[in-house]
């Protein structure tokens, strides 16, 4: 009997491929659970359609993510800290000083899940920080920190 898998299987396939098993498991196993559902010309043409689907809902994701991108490249935002003895960095900023203050002085709203920070800025200056907007987009935004 030929399923189109509605969600991933271990061992069989992935969710939206068709395989080919026995009646048993499919009857038994696989239609009772929602795992999958007989490959009848509805079921395809709907897989060709919510394929179809995806693809455009990525292909603007991917557009969106590169125009913010390219926006970014060219800004920069400004985080006042406190100074410690002899001048140096009392603290440090994190992702979500960094997404705080790009949300109030530039007007955007990221996620601070998204810099690609190794660890904390700890000194004043200008940082490159990078920002993952899409499996396939990294922005660079430039981050001055300043003594406050």
């Amino acid at each position: 009997m030929d399923i189109v898998l509605l969600e991933d299987v271990k061992s069989l396939g992935k969710k939206g491929q068709l395989v080919k098993v026995n009646d048993g498991y499919a009857r038994n196993f696989i239609l009772p659970k929602k795992l999958g559902v007989e490959a009848t010309a509805k079921n395809l043409n709907d897989l060709k359609l919510q394929k179809a689907n995806a693809e455009k809902i990525a292909a603007r994701q991917l557009a969106e993510a590169k125009e913010l991108a390219e926006k970014l490249g060219g800004l920069s935002v400004t985080i006042s800290m406190k100074a410690g003895e002899g001048g140096r960095a009392f603290g440090s900023v994190s992702g979500k000083e960094i997404s705080k203050a790009i949300t109030e002085q530039l007007e955007l709203d990221i996620d601070k899940k998204r810099f690609q920070m190794p660890e904390p800025i700890k000194t004043f200056g200008t940082h490159e920080v990078p920002i993952r907007l899409h499996k396939d987009v990294t922005a660079k935004l430039a981050v001055k920190v300043v003594e406050a």
